[in-house]
């Protein structure tokens, strides 16, 4: 059995670490017209009858598979999609980003690389980088770390943040593309400490996907679709599902429930992660497990919905809201059992 507490990561006393300095900034947030509490997607700062939205990640230690690989061409789209995609979950539309590259030492060639992902990343969601910062670290980073932060608008009266969420509400999955940019210190661990694999290695239940292939398959941006359901469908909660997985509803509105008995078949990589020992509590808690993005809208309103995000990505409904003042989420896995997180 492996745990991502036993590959060095905490989810726990993440949780702790964040509130602690948290505590220490909410005093600032009477400095400025701040809408959003902390802890939501994306931040909202009121500018009349507009609302500017901020996010701030990093690409993780998936810059370690791409050591590994010596390829470095497609982590700049997850820097961009794990920033965009928290930013749409407030109902905002991309504008721009940074990015922050600390190294080592500079290397041109590896830049150029990192440089490619990121425009790709940024065409993908229509937004400009438009700065950044690089910094040499030596002693504090090892080989390299890209993080990025975005911003983007939305008008005040069109501002989602889970409130307006109902039983029967609908919950729709939009496929992810793989393990995105989360977990991938446990599944570093599951592969190649534990299976003992190389990242040329097939694996375990897709001989025709190498273990680094599937590690570095880029993190789905969902920019598009979104914006253009927002602009025709009446969407009352946006989710995206990264690191803790399907805990990340409980973002939204609280004491709501989610019942979630129709999710998309795992992709192969989170196949083979349970087949090497992963629990599937484990798996579920860490994981998006091929749902990278949620949506939250009326059941009357779930054909349109679908059909708009259809054209971009495989998406599906996936389960329903219960207001029961629990909070939890009920989910049917891949081995068709039902489990609570």
């Amino acid at each position: 059995m492996v745990t991502y507490s036993e590959s060095g990561v905490d989810i726990d006393l993440e949780e702790v670490t964040v509130a602690a300095m948290v505590s220490e900034l909410k005093s600032t947030l009477k400095l400025q017209d701040v809408i959003t509490e902390t802890g939501h997607f994306a931040a909202l700062l009121k500018l009349g009858d507009k609302a500017l939205a901020m996010s701030t990640d990093g690409v993780g230690s998936k810059i370690l598979v791409a050591e590994l690989m010596d390829k470095y061409d497609t982590v700049g789209i997850d820097c961009v999609a794990m920033v965009v995609n928290d930013i749409l979950c407030v109902g905002a539309e991309p504008l721009a980003m940074v990015d922050y590259l600390a190294v080592e030492k500079p290397d041109p060639e590896i830049a150029a690389q990192l440089g490619k992902g990121l425009a790709e990343g940024a065409t993908q969601a229509n937004t400009a980088m438009i700065g950044g910062e690089t910094a040499s670290l030596p002693r504090i980073v090892h080989n390299l770390d890209l993080a990025g932060t975005g911003i983007g608008l939305v008008d005040v009266n069109r501002i989602i943040t889970g409130e307006s969420i109902k039983e029967g509400h609908v919950v729709i999955g939009i496929e992810s593309s793989g393990i995105h940019s989360n977990g991938l210190s446990l599944a570093r661990k599951v592969f190649f400490e534990e299976a003992g694999l190389k990242v040329e290695d097939p694996l375990p239940t897709d001989p025709d996907t190498t273990v680094g292939e599937a590690l570095l398959e880029p993190t789905r941006i969902y920019v598009k679709p979104i914006v253009e359901l927002l602009k025709e469908v009446k969407v009352h909660g946006l989710a995206h599902i990264t690191g803790g997985g399907f805990n990340n509803l409980k973002r939204l509105k609280k004491g709501l429930s989610y019942h979630l008995d129709n999710l998309p078949e795992p992709p192969s990589i989170f196949q083979s992660m349970y087949s090497q020992g992963v629990p599937l509590e484990e798996m579920y808690r860490v994981f998006n497990m091929g749902v990278g993005f949620a949506v939250m809208v009326a059941l009357q309103d779930a054909p349109k919905a679908l059909q708009i995000i259809n054209k971009y990505h495989p998406a599906q409904k996936i389960g329903k809201v219960l207001e029961d003042g629990q909070g939890q989420i009920k989910l049917k896995t891949m081995e068709r059992t039902w489990i609570k997180l």
